[in-house]
């Protein structure tokens, strides 16, 4: 079968060249340099004044919307945030990350281990090589870089899945980084999924198939440390519907018919020619994926999938599972080390930061969090 290669967004970690911020001696600031003087003329005085009086004074974080090349990996083609876009997200941070933090842990705790710096960058790093887009790095427990600004049309709760894929589940990893990079992660957690990562080919995988391996997305399964960043992340932006369908994944068998292909297919169902169940002839089955079909039961109980292609109605049956993993149980176990982890580490409550981050996705008034800037004064 010929196999059209998946672009997977990645979220990168730059290596780590630099102390944790934690063993730095705090001082008032660490941009002495910085002209705090704005200037009443200027087009974006409210943004920022509210960017000073939000981020730089309770935080001691510069939140950087003009992109700075110095600041960016000249190796990518890369553009500046619109300004627009660049208010929404910084007021959505702030909502959704920082005041989360500050209500459910302490006012302190983003001002002590929280990034010094965000920069924003308009638009994606792509990397031909892997087929990949960097949504965010973390560099040094210092700075936390969000790219692919510009895509953010709509800053509405209605578009909560979108916004989490693409900013705030990368904010919560980004942060989760600068945490471990301060105080490790358990050693068990790097135990679990022992000889399953893969570095080099985690972006060709689906969804589905690592979560049947213990992996919440495929960037998890890339290597231990993503792996917790990415139980943190996802733990906390995403809705109990969405882990109804990991854990569903994580429950099922999967399979490919043309696993020597450069980016294989996966399935969990397959189908017999003519509805007739001929094991012994292995070329009459056939794969069938969700997307082909919409499934229902006989009154038997059969699994029944309409074959959206042909509109024929055909019995289908799971795939088994043979990786001898429970990945149902797997990631349990490492969102269950990552919630004690929050508690011993941090005396922090990853459910009620959960549950936080929860309501506030689904109810918030981006007209309002806007008219904290506009209203500045």
């Amino acid at each position: 079968m010929k196999a059209t290669k998946l672009i997977y967004s990645a979220l990168a970690l730059a290596v780590v060249a630099l102390s944790s911020c934690s063993k730095d001696k705090f001082t008032d600031t660490i941009f002495p340099d910085v002209d705090n003087e704005l200037d009443p003329n200027s087009y974006t005085y409210k943004f920022d004044k509210w960017i000073q009086q939000s981020y730089l004074l309770p935080y001691n974080l510069e939140f950087r919307y003009k992109m700075e090349d110095v600041s960016a990996d000249m190796n990518y083609n890369l553009v500046p945030a619109e300004l627009d876009k660049a208010m929404d997200l910084a007021v959505l941070t702030k909502h959704l990350w920082f005041d989360v933090y500050k209500d459910i842990v302490n006012a302190d705790f983003c001002k002590q281990y929280g990034p010094r710096i965000i920069h924003l960058i308009g638009s994606p790093a792509y990397n031909p090589n892997s087929g990949t887009e960097i949504l965010g790095l973390a560099e040094g427990g210092v700075k936390v870089t969000l790219f692919k600004v510009n895509e953010l049309n709509d800053p509405t709760p209605a578009n909560i899945e979108f916004l989490n894929e693409y900013y705030f589940k990368t904010m919560h990893h980004e942060f989760s980084h600068i945490l471990h990079q301060t105080k490790s992660y358990p050693n068990e957690f790097g135990l679990i999924s022992t000889g399953l990562y893969d570095a080099n080919n985690w972006q060709d995988k689906p969804e589905g198939y690592v979560n049947s391996r213990g992996f919440v997305t495929p960037y998890a399964s890339s290597q231990v440390r993503e792996d917790f960043a990415e139980t943190i992340a996802n733990y906390i932006v995403k809705t109990d519907e969405d882990y109804k369908k990991i854990y569903d994944y994580a429950a099922s068998g999967w399979a490919t018919d043309d696993a020597d292909a450069l980016t294989p297919v996966y399935y969990r169902w397959y189908y017999w020619k003519n509805n007739e169940v001929t094991p012994e002839q292995p070329e009459n089955m056939v794969y069938v994926s969700d997307a082909e079909c919409v499934f229902t039961y006989d009154e038997e109980g059969n699994r029944i999938g309409v074959n959206l292609r042909s509109d024929k109605s055909i019995i289908v049956y799971p795939v088994e599972d043979t990786d001898g993993v429970d990945g149902v149980a797997v990631i349990k176990q490492k969102i269950e080390i990552a919630r004690n982890w929050f508690k011993s580490a941090w005396n922090a409550d990853l459910d009620a930061l959960r549950n936080e981050v929860q309501v506030r996705q689904v109810s918030y008034d981006i007209n309002a969090l806007r008219k904290e800037i506009t209203d500045i004064q």
